[in-house]
């Protein structure tokens, strides 16, 4: 890269981060992630004189490519909070909460998309991202209000917690079907070699899951710096092996994310310093990056002149996620207003689904009406979901702070005693 490349590049990210700096504040003062004023700034790039640099071939490449490592980051971060312990004493009022939330935006999604004539099999994929909660919206807004120990905390961040399965299974698919679509396999030695590479994957991610903690134990790094060095070795080793293996690099960052979580949580503080260092650099820098050049690739003259689509799949998305919530109240598991918070809380999105949209749209499974009319969707439910949070916490005050009821063997312990 010669001098005058590299400096425009890093004008570029000046103004890039500047910007969501300014936007940022005041979004944040609204409850409402920093990180969006990034795709806010990609969008308004269009109308700035910069806007025909960034499509020159040579920029395009060096954004594409940070773009990339943003999605890596990303759901590298995603991995590190999936907590299979956890997940093992989920309750049942939670199970099916999840169940409920993510099967019905899933239909009403599916069914939306092939109502604007779209295949089957990618009706059914789009319905997939209408499923998953994004705990990185929604957990800091809880935590502001004291809310993560209350009954409706606890739904929420469970049923996030629970639905991360959701999101590995989402990705996985994706890149799989990706990595089938652009291989155009059609010979059976072929698919043996796709079907061998990815069980190869898979179970050289549960060997290192299970096996890696304790053969290495005594030689697992116990300071931060040397302990991040192997995070990002493991990092680039298992997204190496997952795209060679067609399974694609952002599966392999997920399960780097799972493979690590045990491995942190062993090593006391380093472990807790290297990952609030990953969230930091994910979100404020790959994250601010990835998420502008969404921003910049969206047809916003395209969504003016046909919004139908984008407001079909956010109402698909969020009544969905709604219907599902309330139908625990003839159920007898919460009532109305309880519904009404979880319902609302558990629609906190712009994560999983944005980096699986752009997955499809750069492999040209998607067009950019669609690309758009999804991200616009996403982005709409990120904003109104904080606002609309805060005022029903203020509305039904009451019912927000409720405290968790004590389970059967909770309330023998206070009998006996």
């Amino acid at each position: 890269m010669d001098e005058a490349l590299l400096a425009q590049t890093l004008f570029f990210l000046a103004i890039i981060f500047f910007a969501t700096l300014s936007i940022g504040a005041s979004l944040a003062r609204l409850h409402i992630p920093m990180i969006l004023s990034a795709l806010f700034i990609g969008i308004a790039a269009h109308y700035l004189p910069w806007h025909t640099a960034l499509q020159t071939p040579v920029f395009e490449t060096i954004f594409t490519f940070l773009a990339d490592l943003g999605v890596l980051f990303l759901l590298f971060y995603i991995g590190l909070q999936i907590d299979i312990g956890k997940m093992r004493h989920v309750g049942t009022q939670i199970i099916s909460l999840t169940f409920l939330n993510t099967i019905v935006p899933f239909l009403l999604a599916t069914a939306a998309m092939l109502w604007f004539n779209y295949p089957l099999t990618l009706a059914f994929v789009i319905g997939m991202t209408q499923m998953p909660t994004a705990e990185a919206v929604i957990v800091p807004i809880l935590d502001k209000f004291g809310m993560i120990n209350t009954k409706i905390g606890a739904l929420i961040i469970g049923a996030g917690i629970l639905d991360d399965i959701i999101e590995v299974f989402l990705v996985t698919v994706v890149s799989v079907w990706i990595g089938v679509k652009s291989e155009a396999i059609q010979s059976g030695d072929k698919i043996t070699i796709l079907v061998f590479g990815i069980l190869a994957f898979f179970l050289f991610s549960w060997i290192m899951f299970r096996y890696f903690p304790l053969v290495f134990q005594h030689y697992l790094p116990r300071k931060p710096i040397p302990l991040l060095l192997l995070a990002f070795a493991l990092l680039f080793l298992f997204g190496a092996f997952s795209q060679k293996s067609d399974t694609g690099m952002v599966v392999g960052a997920i399960f780097t994310g799972i493979v690590l979580k045990p491995i942190l949580k062993r090593i006391r503080p380093a472990g807790q310093q290297v990952e609030k260092f990953i969230a930091q650099i994910s979100y404020s820098f790959f994250g601010v990056i990835f998420f502008f050049w969404i921003g910049f690739h969206i047809d916003l003259a395209g969504f003016l002149r046909e919004p139908t689509l984008a407001i079909v799949i956010y109402l698909a998305g969020t009544f969905g996620k709604l219907l599902g919530t309330f139908l625990m109240v003839p159920l007898r598991q919460l009532d109305a207003k309880e519904a009404l918070l979880t319902g609302i809380g558990i629609n906190a999105r712009l994560t999983t689904e944005i980096i699986v949209v752009q997955l499809l749209y750069s492999a040209h499974i998607i067009d950019l009406h669609l690309f758009t009319a999804l991200v616009a969707a996403s982005s709409f439910t990120t904003l109104t979901v904080p606002l609309l949070f805060t005022f029903l916490v203020r509305r039904f005050h009451q019912t927000a702070y409720a405290s968790v009821p004590a389970t059967d063997t909770q309330r023998e312990r206070q009998t006996k005693g």
